[in-house]
C-alpha cells in the first residue's frame, strides 16, 4: 500500500502518515533526517523537509487538502515569548528596567508620540482618546421625580448620600473617589446588557453600547486621577470593595427589571455628583483644601495647560459629571416614551 525511498523512508513516511490529519497542523520531533525523503501513499502526497537537527516540519495535502505546520524551529522563527530586558539606565539607579516583551504573534508595541514629538508615556488611554472638557454646561438643571419610579430612584439616592456624608464629612478627595468607584459601574452595566441584546436579536444598539462604555471608562479616568490626590486608606480599600459588589449586583437586576428606573437613578446620582464636586471647590477656594498642581495623567486626559491645578481638575470632572447626567435622564425619557435606545441616535462624544 506505501512506496517510500530506502533506508529509513518506510518509518519516517509511516510518521508522516500518524501525525497527519486534514483539518490541522502537525509537527513530528525526534527524528533524524539526513535529507529530504518523497513518501507516496493512496491518497496522500507530501514531503519532509529537515529544518534542525531532530525536528522536522510536514507539509502535505489529504484528498486535495493542504495543510501543513505554521511553526518552525529555526533560530530566526522562535517560537518562545521572551521577555527582553534592557540595561539600566545607569548602575546604581533606582530607576525600574524597562521590559519589552517579543511574540512571533506579529502585534508590534505600539509607538505613540504627542503632537510635539514628546513620546506618549499612557498606555491606558491615546492622544486621539483625550478632549476638552466643555465647562459652559448648564450644571443646575434638574429633573423634577414625577411618577413613581422617578421618585423611587430620586429617594434611593438621597438615602445613599446620608452614610456618604457621616463617612466622609469635608475629606472631598476621598469622596470623590468613593463617588468614582460607584458612578463607573452603571455605565458598564448598561453597556453589557445591550451588547448582549444586540447579540440575541441581531441588532443594532443605535450607538448606545459605544456610549455606555464610554461613560464607564470616564468615570474610571476620574478615579486614576483622584488616585493621585487621595491616597486611600486601607479600610476604605475594603469600603469600595463591599459598595462595589453591592452596588453592582443590585443595579445589574435594577437594570434588567427596568432601565427607565435604572438610568434615571443614574441620573439623580450625577447630580449629587455635581453638587460634591461644588462642595470641593468651595473649599478649594476657601484655602481648606491645597490647591496642588494638577496630575500629569489629568493634564494629558483633558488637555490642560502645564501649570493646571487641582481646581482646574474639579472643574472638568464637574462638567463630565453634568454630561452623563443629561445622557442618562435623556435615555430614561426615552423608555418612559415606550421607545427602545436604538430609536434614539445615542450622543456619542458627548463630553
Amino acid at each position: 500500500m506505501m512506496m517510500a525511498s530506502r533506508g529509513g523512508g518506510v518509518k519516517l513516511a509511516s510518521s508522516m502518515m500518524f501525525v497527519s490529519r486534514s483539518f490541522s497542523t502537525a509537527i513530528s520531533r525526534g527524528i533524524v533526517a539526513k535529507e529530504a525523503v518523497t513518501a507516496k501513499a493512496v491518497g496522500f502526497h507530501g514531503d519532509v523537509v529537515r529544518k534542525n537537527i531532530g525536528e522536522f516540519w510536514v507539509r502535505g495535502s489529504v484528498f486535495g487538502v493542504r495543510h501543513g505546520s505554521t511553526m518552525s524551529f529555526g533560530e530566526k522563527d522562535q517560537q518562545k515569548v521572551e521577555m527582553k530586558q534592557t540595561q539600566p539606565v545607569a548602575e546604581g539607579s533606582d530607576k525600574e528596567e524597562k521590559k519589552e516583551i517579543a511574540s512571533y504573534w506579529g502585534v508590534p508595541p505600539s509607538r505613540v508620540t504627542k503632537e510635539d514629538g514628546a513620546e506618549w508615556k499612557w498606555n491606558c488611554f491615546r492622544p486621539w482618546e483625550t478632549y476638552s472638557a466643555d465647562l459652559s454646561i448648564d450644571l443646575k438643571k434638574h429633573h423634577v421625580p414625577a411618577t413613581f419610579l422617578d421618585k423611587m430612584a430620586y429617594w434611593t439616592v438621597k438615602a445613599l448620600r446620608l452614610p456618604t456624608d457621616l463617612f466622609f464629612q469635608r475629606r472631598y478627595g476621598c469622596r470623590a473617589m468613593m463617588l468614582e468607584t460607584v458612578a463607573a459601574v452603571p455605565g458598564m452595566v448598561g453597556g453589557m446588557l445591550l451588547h448582549c441584546k444586540s447579540l440575541r436579536r441581531f441588532e443594532h444598539s443605535g450607538g448606545w453600547i459605544k456610549t455606555l462604555l464610554d461613560e464607564a471608562e470616564n468615570e474610571r479616568m476620574h478615579l486614576m486621577t483622584f488616585m493621585e490626590v487621595a491616597k486611600p486608606r486601607w479600610y476604605e480599600r475594603a469600603l469600595v470593595i463591599t459598595v462595589q459588589g453591592v452596588f453592582l449586583n443590585a443595579y445589574f437586576l435594577g437594570y434588567i427589571i427596568s432601565p427607565k428606573f435604572a438610568h434615571r437613578m443614574v441620573g439623580y446620582l450625577e447630580e449629587e455628583a455635581i453638587h460634591s464636586y461644588t462642595e470641593f471647590l468651595k473649599e478649594l477656594d476657601k484655602g481648606n483644601i491645597e490647591n496642588v498642581p494638577a496630575p500629569a495623567i489629568a493634564v494629558d486626559y483633558w488637555r490642560l495647560p502645564p501649570n493646571a491645578t487641582l481646581r482646574d481638575v474639579v472643574l472638568v470632572v464637574r462638567a463630565d459629571e453634568a454630561h452623563h447626567r443629561d445622557v442618562n435622564h435623556f435615555a430614561s425619557d426615552i423608555h418612559y416614551q415606550g421607545r427602545e435606545l436604538k430609536e434614539a441616535p445615542a450622543p456619542i462624544g458627548y463630553h
